[in-house]
């Protein structure tokens, strides 16, 4: 198994990732023992995730300006203001990931898994809407460019096969000079015959130097 495949760097230790999943399970485990009464994870809900995300906005270090405030849409507000802190929609929505691979990771069941929940993506989702609006930013998903598959290397080959035979037969004419078809003398002395390179080639004839003097 690879570095990659078992989450732990060339000399054995786990990765960044592993290790805030790691410590993101944790915390998460010791806010359902503090919850009151307290929560088992098997009983865990949609819901309860929610309570844990709201839980965590009081830790948040992003600006999220209030409807009323007068920075409300400016993503470089010239001022201080009042709003409160909150966690960032996309500080959020990692932590959800790392959760739920989690969550099944320790023996919980995909299907049963509250991080995967519809109310969270739904919760997400609003909150990536209303942050932007808030702080006058996009979180716009650049869709991922199909590529586009070669055409089949017989078919190309081909083409280059033809195109290579027509400009060997028609666009290549060369000038030889008469007395070839006449035995020296006669009506074809003097006369240039006018013969495609192809067809010298394709009959092995060897063109004279005199005759291109």
């Amino acid at each position: 198994m690879s570095a990659a495949e078992g989450g732990a760097c060339g000399d054995g230790r786990p990765s960044r990732y592993e290790s805030q999943k790691r410590r993101d399970w944790n915390t998460f485990g010791q806010y359902l023992r503090n919850h009151r009464p307290p929560l088992e994870l098997s009983r865990c809900s949609g819901a309860h995730v929610l309570e844990f995300l709201r839980y965590l906005d009081q830790f948040g270090k992003t600006k999220v300006h209030a409807p009323g405030c007068p920075f409300f849409g400016q993503p470089c507000p010239p001022g201080p203001c009042s709003c409160p802190l909150r966690q960032a929609w996309g500080s959020l929505d990692a932590l959800v990931g790392r959760l739920r691979a989690a969550f099944e990771e320790n023996g919980g069941r995909p299907e049963a898994n509250p991080f995967a929940a519809r109310a969270v993506r739904l919760y997400l989702r609003d909150l990536r809407d209303s942050q932007a609006k808030a702080r006058g930013v996009a979180y716009d998903k650049k869709k991922r460019k199909r590529p586009v598959p070669p055409p089949p290397a017989s078919a190309s080959t081909a083409v280059d096969f033809d195109s290579c035979q027509q400009h060997h037969e028609y666009d290549s004419i060369l000038m030889i000079p008469g007395g070839v078809s006449g035995g020296g003398g006669g009506a074809g002395a003097g006369v240039d015959q006018m013969v495609c390179d192809g067809e010298v080639h394709a009959s092995g004839a060897m063109i004279p130097l005199s005759a291109f003097h």
